[in-house]
This record gives structure tokens, C-alpha cells and sequence, in this order.
């Protein structure tokens, strides 16, 4: 059990299932998730700081105004989770599935999302910088009113937006997803394409 404005150094947690309970204001510094779950938790500004997370899960949880510094997730899963709000510096998510969560108005730099699912994500309002997405797919993302600066899409196995394509000034793309992407961003501008 997390309690609420409680600092943990260090601490390696391991195949734990914390419980429900508000424990927000957490601070974890040098801190090991290790196959742990979250399950509808309350972690609402919490920082996360040179902390490393590995098969661990955030289902529904209240992640909101929380600060990742210096942070690696690899192989979890975040799934409802809301993110919103928060700020995320030099953190690397690798191998993990993000379904429906809530980047929204949060601030993304030196991000990497690496051989990631990112299905119905929403980084509506955010500010991204320097993010970038090797091997991933983003399957109905939503970059609605993103601002985006050197965010490198190059090497993203898929790019599939359900809004935001006039967000996508700063993105670096490469030739063949500028094919895949000539059909929707055509229809965002009105151009009716004719054989």
C-alpha cells in the first residue's frame, strides 16, 4: 500500500497490486517497479525520477499532473490511464501498449516511444519536443491542436491519426508514409483526388 505524500528512495517493488487507496503526491526517486498493477489508483502528482518500470500495469489509474524525470517503462501496459496535465522529460517507453490514454495538455520532452502500441491515444493541447517513435504503430492517435517541435515520426511502423493532421508542422516523416498519409491529409485540405 502507497500512502499519499510519502517519498520512496530506492525501493524495489515487486509483483505487488496496490491497492485502490488515494496516494497521491507521491515522490519515487531511484525507484524498481517490477510486474506490479495499478488498478484504478489515484497517483495524481506524483513524480516519477530515475525510476524504472517493468511489466507493470496502470488501469484506469489517476495519473494526472505527475512529473517523469529520467524514467524507463519497458513491457507495460497502460490502459484508461489519465496522463493528462503532466510533464514527462527523458522518459523512453519501450515495448509497451498504451490503449486509450489521456496525454492531454501535457508537455512530452526527449520522449521515445520504442516498438510501442499507442492505440486511440490522445495528446490533444500537448507540446511535444523531441519525440520520437521507432518501430511503433499508432493506430487512431489524436494530435488535435499539437504543438509539435523535431518530433520524428521516421521509422513508426504505422501512422494512423483519427484528428490533428494540421497539428503535424514540426513532424519529420519519411517518403513512404508521406504516401500512406497523401490520402487523409488530401481530404483534411478539401482536395478531391481524381482518376
Amino acid at each position: 500500500m502507497l500512502v499519499a505524500d510519502e517519498d520512496y528512495e530506492r525501493v524495489a517493488f515487486e509483483g505487488t497490486e496496490f491497492d485502490v487507496s488515494a496516494s497521491g503526491s507521491c515522490q519515487f526517486h531511484g525507484c524498481t517497479f517490477d510486474h506490479c498493477s495499478f488498478f484504478g489508483n489515484n497517483l495524481r502528482r506524483s513524480r516519477f525520477t530515475d525510476t524504472a518500470l517493468r511489466d507493470t500495469r496502470f488501469v484506469a489509474a489517476e495519473l494526472t499532473e505527475t512529473g517523469w524525470l529520467d524514467t524507463s517503462l519497458t513491457a507495460c501496459a497502460l490502459a484508461g490511464a489519465q496522463v493528462y496535465s503532466s510533464l514527462l522529460r527523458r522518459v523512453t517507453f519501450r515495448d509497451c501498449k498504451l490503449d486509450a490514454v489521456n496525454f492531454r495538455t501535457s508537455t512530452l520532452i526527449d520522449v521515445t516511444f520504442e516498438d510501442c502500441l499507442l492505440r486511440d491515444v490522445n495528446f490533444g493541447s500537448a507540446k511535444l519536443t523531441r519525440v520520437r517513435f521507432p518501430g511503433s504503430t499508432l493506430e487512431q492517435a489524436d494530435f488535435t491542436k499539437v504543438t509539435c517541435a523535431k518530433v520524428d515520426l521516421r521509422g513508426a511502423a504505422r501512422i494512423d491519426l483519427s484528428g490533428g493532421y494540421d497539428s503535424l508542422s514540426g513532424v519529420t516523416i519519411d517518403t513512404i508514409q508521406l504516401v500512406g498519409l497523401a490520402p487523409a491529409l488530401a481530404h483534411h485540405l478539401g482536395i478531391n483526388v481524381e482518376d
